[in-house]
């Protein structure tokens, strides 16, 4: 059986954009094993929460933990040495290097040559798609096979945690369903998914529990079947 920890919790986070105040006294946790969502409308703040986790942001206040740490004040290439991995909005895949290359430099906190060649054969596997055209250059491939490379980059790092935002924008639905199968697999796999998603519903379907975010606040927070239910949450988001 197993056992469930807190890997995650941020605690009374504040982000501000200069006068403007993103994040407002934030408190969430995940759980070991599971996906955790984030919904709410544009600009709600759900980006900048997987921001200031990954230290792309920093926090005007609060603390965020990590297996019992507070990272709060580390550096971005630190939180993914600990085992954090982002997959950023937009894919940020690097157009003029190969597919190969991309996951290379997903590698780049590991030094042992035959691990980090394991880990892109694990990734072809896991992403047949990219293995054809691994000497592709990125810029090149479709929306859903820059997406596919951009979650295969993240975990290239070995992450226990993963924070993927918005990876079914703008795709067509049969990659988006191929994508979220993608997903389900990660989960099975042992790694802790902490999901970003436009499509509110698709996201509370995959998920174990969610979080509403509205205004840079969390109104709403439990189990993701009941948020799929919950009349305000509908009205809302799932149309």
């Amino acid at each position: 059986m197993k056992t469930e920890f807190v890997i995650l919790e941020i605690k009374n986070l504040c982000v501000n954009y200069g006068a403007i105040q993103a994040l407002k006294d934030i408190n969430l946790y995940i759980n070991s094993g599971e996906v955790v969502t984030l919904i709410g409308a544009n600009g709600a703040g759900k980006t900048t929460t997987l921001r200031a986790i990954s230290k792309i942001v920093n926090s005007k206040s609060g603390n965020i933990i990590y297996h019992g740490h507070n990272i709060t004040r580390r550096q971005p290439h630190e939180i993914v040495k600990l085992g954090i991995a982002h997959s950023p909005e937009g894919r940020r895949v690097l157009a003029r290097q190969t597919i190969y290359d991309n996951l290379l430099l997903g590698a780049f906190i590991h030094s042992n040559q035959t691990q980090i060649k394991a880990d892109i054969k694990r990734q072809f596997e896991l992403f047949p798609r990219l293995a054809e055209r691994r000497n592709q250059l990125a810029g090149t491939l479709s929306g859903g096979e820059q997406q596919m490379l951009a979650i295969a980059r993240a975990l290239m790092s070995r992450p226990k945690l993963l924070l993927l935002d918005e990876p079914s924008l703008g795709l067509a639905p049969a990659i988006v369903k191929e994508i979220f199968m993608i997903i389900e697999n990660l989960r099975e796999t042992g790694v802790t998914i902490l999901l970003v998603e436009q499509n509110a519903n698709l996201a509370l379907k995959i998920a174990d529990r969610g979080y509403v975010l509205e205004a840079g606040s969390i109104t709403l927070s439990g189990a993701a079947s009941e948020l799929i239910t919950d009349e305000r949450v509908r009205k809302a988001y799932l149309g």
